[in-house]
């Protein structure tokens, strides 16, 4: 890192917290989900040969973004996201995570959230599979896809089945769900959420599965119920339709992608796609990595579906956050 205009935004906002010190940080870091604690920890365990003008700048952009605000925008959920942005990555911030983990305001279902996978999958293992469907059904889809991929084939098949015709939950049966996590975590919380499931968000947790069990689950799906797997196939994104999103998104997407993930990615894609990210980039930049494709050595293709995957992840965060609008394979936005 040698120059302050270098840093990436969320090396900017770990930087704006590892210069805060670890009792402000953890404040503010409590108004956050798990998965922007993930990336922002991410970003603050990466951190190395910080220059102290880069530290500088970031403060002084920081001061000026804040005396831009009104009082209404300082401290509000909004502006700390704004602020603090978000990144992909697993936590590695170790005991400053630990510290928020222990005030932050997790209760109930919400508590599984910042769990491990295999930590979830674990608690409900031995639970009636409609039981099963609902929490799974209840977490991020990436969590979800995790969560299911710790049960055999014949389970993750039954859990995908139910959370398809799952389309609401009965405030008290997700207030008894809730009050038995609570007991568990010794937290307590009220159910909000009832609506839940539904084959938008098995295709949603399907885009988080690795190809081959992708193929695998979508088969299984296809055989008991045909017309099903063809409706959750028409709700799925994958990497080739990022040939579909218009050229601001993928600008947008390409501004928090690597060069050598995207190199990786682009082996597997067709000309039309890699058209489509060249015309998106400077003259230059362009030029540059159609040299590094022509010159990069062959890649397994497990690989570049990793690569794929990650790019896919970043997407589909961005249109989370409604910064971009992403196109099934069907008519359907996500």
């Amino acid at each position: 890192m040698s120059s302050a205009g270098k840093l990436e935004p969320i090396q900017r906002a770990a930087v704006l917290l590892m210069s805060l010190g670890e009792s402000d940080a953890a404040e503010i870091l409590k108004h956050l989900g798990p998965k922007e604690v993930q990336r922002i920890g991410t970003a603050m365990s990466q951190l190395a040969d910080v220059q102290q003008d880069q530290v500088e700048t970031v403060l002084a952009d920081f001061l000026n973004a804040v005396g831009n605000q009104t009082g209404l925008g300082v401290g509000s959920d909004d502006y700390i996201r704004s602020v603090l942005n978000q990144a992909l990555g697993e936590d590695k911030a170790g005991g400053l995570i630990d510290r928020i983990l222990k005030g932050a305001n997790t209760k109930g279902l919400d508590t599984l959230k910042w769990m491990e996978a295999r930590q979830v999958a674990d608690i409900i293992r031995f639970e009636h599979p409609q039981i099963q469907a609902i929490v799974v059904s209840y977490l991020d889809a990436d969590q979800a896809a995790e969560v299911v991929g710790q049960f055999d084939e014949k389970v993750r098949l039954d859990i995908l089945m139910r959370i398809s015709a799952l389309e609401t939950v009965q405030p008290n049966a997700l207030q008894e769900l809730n009050d038995i996590l609570e007991r568990q975590f010794a937290g307590n919380t009220t159910a909000k959420t009832t609506d839940m499931g539904g084959v938008k968000v098995v295709a949603d947790i399907m885009n988080f599965f690795d190809t081959g069990t992708e193929a695998n689950v979508m088969e299984s799906i296809k055989e008991v119920d045909e017309d099903l797997g063809n409706e959750i196939q028409d709700l799925m994104f994958v990497f080739a339709n990022l040939a579909d999103v218009d050229d601001r998104g993928i600008q947008v997407i390409l501004r928090e992608i690597s060069t050598d993930v995207l190199v990786v990615a682009l082996k597997g894609a067709d000309t039309a796609l890699q058209e489509k990210v060249f015309k998106n980039m400077s003259k230059r930049a362009a030029e540059l990595l159609r040299d590094d494709l022509e010159a990069s050595p062959p890649v397994r293709v497990s690989d570049v579906e990793t690569a794929q995957k990650e790019i896919l992840t970043v997407a589909r965060r961005l249109a989370d956050d409604g910064e971009i609008m992403l196109g099934g394979s069907g008519e359907d936005m996500l």
